[in-house]
């Protein structure tokens, strides 16, 4: 007779079971407060209601975000800041033309953010932006500087291996994020509530966009060229 007892033992996936539980919770925590400030506003969200979404106790929140400004914040960086530095090196070493970098940077964010839960963070930072400051500033500073940064490294590009242009760089970036910030508040506000008449495919949409976008950005032939001449 084996000398083990059945109560002795612990079921071999109990402790296991435990652990992964506690190291889910963060993870469980950060989905549950995207949906939730998403759906209902940084100010509207309450972190009881997220803690019952993610089904833990408030206090078991706190144990991980000590507020709902640090939730937010890991929020974001979870969902968008924290992936700049993969960006980056996706374009450090694409080898494509400067064109094609810039189709799939729309694409790319599209299929990586815009078409995700995620995407309504920028459409609630430029809702409540103004009664948040503090979290303004780190909008800024994580997402907004990062990302215009990314995009003129792109233009950049174009205009130094003479693709591109020479262009004011700043409203180049504008430029291009226009189309993105249309179509994030177009699915989150009125696109929500209009009829399929009016709705608009995605990618149909950047496909146009990012036609113009290169009509205008590519340095034409010489003998197209036209002298502008200031105002």
């Amino acid at each position: 007779m084996s000398s083990s007892s059945p109560l002795s033992t612990p079921p071999a996936d109990g402790p296991v079971r435990r652990t992964r539980r506690k190291e889910a919770r963060p993870g469980e925590l950060l989905a549950a407060a995207l949906d939730l400030f998403v759906e209902k506003g940084f100010a509207a969200t309450r972190v009881e209601e997220v803690a019952q979404r993610a089904g833990v106790s408030k206090g078991t929140l706190f144990l991980y975000f000590p507020s709902k400004e640090d939730l937010f914040k890991a929020v974001v960086r979870e969902n968008i800041s924290g992936r700049f530095a993969e960006w980056n090196d996706e374009f450090d070493r694409f080898e494509g033309s400067t064109q094609e970098m810039l189709r799939y940077c729309l694409f790319s964010w599209w299929d990586r953010i815009g078409s995700t839960k995620a995407s309504g963070i920028p459409k609630l930072m430029m809702s409540e932006a103004q009664n948040f400051p503090t979290l303004a500033q780190f909008y800024q500073h994580e997402v907004m500087q990062p990302g215009n940064n990314l995009i003129e490294r792109i233009l950049q590009r174009g205009v130094a291996r003479g693709e591109f242009r020479a262009m004011n760089l700043k409203y180049g970036v504008m430029l291009v994020l226009a189309p993105m910030i249309f179509m994030v508040m177009w699915q989150h506000s009125l696109g929500i509530c209009c009829g399929n008449h009016v709705q608009l495919d995605p990618h149909q949409y950047l496909t146009a966009q990012l036609d113009m976008l290169l009509h205008g950005f590519c340095a034409a032939p010489s003998s197209e060229a036209m002298e502008i001449t200031p105002a």
